[in-house]
């Protein structure tokens, strides 16, 4: 289940910042998002909190859940899994 959902976050990121470049295996599940990482800047992240709360009715409430929310796909996961109505 967990995993089925670390896809479907992967795909989502993918999707819904174009990155047609790269597929789901590509993103590795520790790795950070923001800076070394995937290199997601503020805006890549504007839009990601907007596909999640449409997508899984989750809130994120401030920059510093954000920066624990995305600091990488594991940790997104959990965010989801605890959060989601």
């Amino acid at each position: 289940m967990a995993d089925d959902l670390l896809l479907e976050l992967k795909k989502l990121i993918i999707n819904t910042l174009k990155l047609e470049e790269i597929g789901p295996g590509d993103i590795e599940d520790d790795a950070p998002l923001f800076g070394d990482g995937l290199g997601l800047d503020s805006i890549d992240a504007l839009e990601l909190v907007v596909a999640l709360e449409k997508t899984y009715n989750v809130f994120i409430p401030d920059s510093e859940v954000g920066k624990k929310v995305f600091r990488s796909v594991n940790a997104l996961t959990n965010f989801v899994k605890t959060h989601r109505a």
